[in-house]
């Protein structure tokens, strides 16, 4: 690992160590937020540039690092600036984010990890390489899959960096809009559990691998009208 390599990963320890030394997780719990919602909502009426600005920077602090919280972000954008503009901020906070730790993966791990298992990720690379987008819009779409591994992995594979950010735009669009609405009735809410159905989360998934079904057969009736 190179000298710039080694400074990085300390100071990434140093911050996730700091994150949970000083037990920031308090305040990215359910019932903190439930408490705290009025105060929240007053500060972003008296300064909603620097709320949403605010906000921002925490939600891409908190998924650039993969640390836990994201879920609970979300849900606070939902219940201080609404639908709207809640998806909008939490839409480019969590690309943002995923894409950080994408390159973070990248930077840090992809050559050791690739050279490793040369042999064993050939097929993985050809793959990515072909359908990256369309494995990464179905990952994206089921909440099953965490959101800091898909970023990780992703980001040891050869897939793009402009490819990644718009499909986890977009692939993470439908997601965010369901945990921003479940924001604004923050109040009623018993825990994360709550939020996302079994049925729900089929239709999700089944969303998701659509668009790789539909691929997977046009290039196949291609194959066959030319054989």
């Amino acid at each position: 690992m190179k000298r710039n390599q080694i400074i990085l990963v300390a100071a990434l320890i140093v911050l996730v160590a700091l994150f949970f030394y000083f037990d920031l997780q308090r305040y990215l719990s359910l019932e903190f937020l439930q408490a705290q919602r009025s105060a929240a909502v007053d500060f972003h009426q008296a300064s909603p540039w620097l709320t949403s600005l605010g906000f921002l920077a925490a939600y891409v602090a908190i998924t650039g690092l993969s640390l836990p919280g994201a879920a609970i972000l979300t849900l606070a954008a939902g219940a201080i600036f609404g639908l709207a503009l809640g998806t909008v901020i939490v839409s480019f906070a969590s690309t943002i984010g995923a894409t950080l730790a994408f390159l973070l993966a990248r930077y840090l791990l992809r050559d050791t990890v690739q050279r490793r298992f040369e042999k064993q990720l050939g097929p993985i690379n050809e793959g990515v390489q072909k359908d990256g987008a369309f494995y990464l819009f179905a990952l994206r779409l089921v909440p099953a899959f965490p959101f800091f591994a898909i970023n990780l992995a992703m980001g040891l594979t050869p897939l793009k960096v402009w490819t990644f950010f718009w499909v986890s735009q977009v692939g993470m669009l439908a997601g965010t809009l369901v945990y921003v609405n479940a924001g604004q009735q923050i109040g009623q809410l018993e825990s994360l559990a709550g939020i996302l159905s079994p049925t729900l989360i089929l239709s999700f998934a089944l969303l998701g691998l659509f668009p790789l079904i539909a691929k997977k057969a046009v290039d196949a009736i291609r194959k066959r009208l030319k054989d």
